[in-house]
């Protein structure tokens, strides 16, 4: 009867550690507020062309910037961009993000997004050329499910 008593306490004891073992990290997308987008054309972020695909968008803070952080769906980085807190049209408190039409001949670009849950954002900092043209072009928020 011991043995039972003591192998049941043990289990309990086990579970309870391994729960407060994965505790941080199923929290973890509040902090760094991965999110998930899947664009069907290619689209423009700061530096670079992304093709059609799955990527995730998600904060690494540093000390006194703002940084987002752009991975393929299995994690691969493709690119750290600096950015700035935002609060734009049509955050919902849905995961949102959103695009500038470009001209014809280029594809959207990123403009910000935003974690579902909040309704601010991450404005992209594109270099000051492009951050112009940017403003200017027709801007379409996309809200998640």
């Amino acid at each position: 009867m011991k043995k039972v008593a003591v192998a049941r306490n043990f289990v309990t004891v086990v579970s309870l550690l391994a729960f407060l073992i994965v505790l941080p990290n199923v929290r973890a997308d509040k902090w760094n507020q991965a999110t998930l987008f899947t664009f069907n054309q290619p689209v423009q972020i700061p530096g670079q062309l992304l093709p059609a695909g799955t990527y995730v968008f998600e904060l690494v803070h540093s000390f006194n910037h703002e940084i987002v952080r752009v991975s393929t769906a299995d994690h691969t980085v493709i690119a750290l961009i600096q950015a700035r807190p935002s609060t734009q049209k049509g955050f919902t408190g849905k995961a949102s993000i959103v695009l500038a039409d470009r001209k014809s001949s280029q594809p959207p670009a990123v403009v910000a997004w935003s974690y579902a849950g909040r309704l601010e954002g991450h404005q992209l900092l594109y270099p000051k050329q492009m951050r112009t043209e940017v403003a200017k072009d027709k801007q379409d928020t996309f809200v998640g499910n």
